[in-house]
């Protein structure tokens, strides 16, 4: 029996553009029950309203986010559109309101000081709103999220410098559950906005634990910091197209002992076979059966460091960073300079390589 469809939802750029147009609609005296508005792509969308009333001065209204059966952080959540007519006018301008996000940072798809809407979601509001504005009036348009500054700290935003809240993002206007190509591309501004800044060195950390470790424990550059999430080779590609030089990779052993092994996607359900890698390594270094088979019997290489440090074969660890920087350095055809530093849960560095070394030297890191 085949698994049930999964159900597509909308993005936020096409709530706030619904919201925006029913509270459009409202101020001209029919506020409506549902909308209907185009994607990017022509597809026409009829989503749901939640209120819609006219203000003294324009309209306002709100539709709730619904992500479908993808586990959006947004799904669920109130957005509110104001729309103010500014007669004598044509353009159409953003406000960020309650809970939406303003760019503090370069290297976006938004300029600094601008309120964190992207293009697309923007293109949507203009294309809803402007047939229904009168000749020569332009509006302003305040999107809000009452509960976007506490639900921003589950997201990339204060690392890309987007401040105060949430960002109305997408490119299609639909959500495609489980998308990994959209999880990808929310990963990849990281680096443009470090580019931006002038570095072309940056690190690759996994996740926000190391990143932690990476910038508060070690002193690395907190602009130069970018999280790979498990897509590291999409990542390294990304670098090396967007011009990075030279590549630290930083993270937890059970993360790069895998890439040690030429896995680049580092979910554990397309690839695991952290234990193997480890244990082959240590053969190498002299381990004895004994050693291996301990190793081999673990289910996390957390619960493997112990093993590696009772048998004295700590080099293992050097020659496992040693070996992820050359099989990164392959991945991207040698287009960058790679080095790796490998850390426990608890943030002490086990390992790392030569290029390591200089990387982080070249970034003033503090390893001593």
């Amino acid at each position: 029996m085949s698994e049930p469809k999964l159900r597509s939802g909308i993005t936020t750029g096409s709530c706030a553009a619904a919201a925006a147009k029913a509270a459009l609609l409202a101020c001209l005296g029919d506020p409506p029950l549902v909308v209907q508005i185009k994607t990017p792509q022509g597809i026409c969308l009829s989503v749901p309203v939640l209120t819609a009333q006219a203000t003294t001065d324009g309209g306002r209204a709100s539709v709730i986010k619904d992500a479908g059966d993808d586990p959006d952080i947004t799904h669920g959540v109130k957005i509110v559109a104001e729309v103010q007519f500014t007669p004598g006018q044509t353009e159409i301008r953003f406000v960020a309101g309650s809970g939406i996000g303003t760019v503090t940072l370069p290297g976006l798809q938004i300029p600094v000081g601008q309120p964190a809407i992207n293009p697309a979601p923007r293109q949507m509001i203009e294309s809803a709103l402007r047939p229904l504005l009168p000749t020569e009036t332009g509006a302003i348009v305040t999107i809000s999220i009452p509960e976007g500054e506490k639900l921003a700290r589950r997201t990339l935003n204060p690392t890309l410098g987007i401040v105060g809240g949430l960002s109305i993002i997408g490119t299609t206007g639909i959500v495609e559950p489980m998308s990994e190509e959209a999880f990808k591309n929310s990963l990849k501004p990281q680096i443009s906005v470090a580019k931006a800044l002038g570095f072309q060195t940056i690190v690759m950390v996994p996740g926000k634990i190391g990143q932690d470790f990476a910038v508060q424990r070690y002193g690395l550059p907190a602009a130069a910091v970018v999280q790979t999430s498990n897509f590291i080779g999409f990542m390294l590609e990304s670098a090396v197209e967007l011009g990075m030089k030279e590549i630290l990779l930083f993270g937890h052993l059970g993360k790069l002992v895998k890439v040690a092994g030429g896995v680049f996607h580092t979910h554990n359900r397309m690839a695991d076979a952290r234990m193997e890698t480890l244990a082959a390594y240590m053969a190498a270094e002299g381990a004895s059966q004994e050693a291996v088979r301990a190793v081999l019997s673990c289910t996390t290489t957390e619960a493997a460091i112990p093993i590696v440090h009772r048998y004295g074969l700590e080099s293992v660890f050097n020659l496992l960073a040693e070996r992820a920087s050359i099989r990164a350095q392959r991945f991207v055809f040698e287009d960058a300079a790679v080095g790796t530093a490998i850390v426990s849960m608890q943030g002490e560095l086990l390992g790392l390589d030569a290029a390591a070394r200089r990387i982080g030297g070249g970034l003033c890191w503090n390893i001593n």
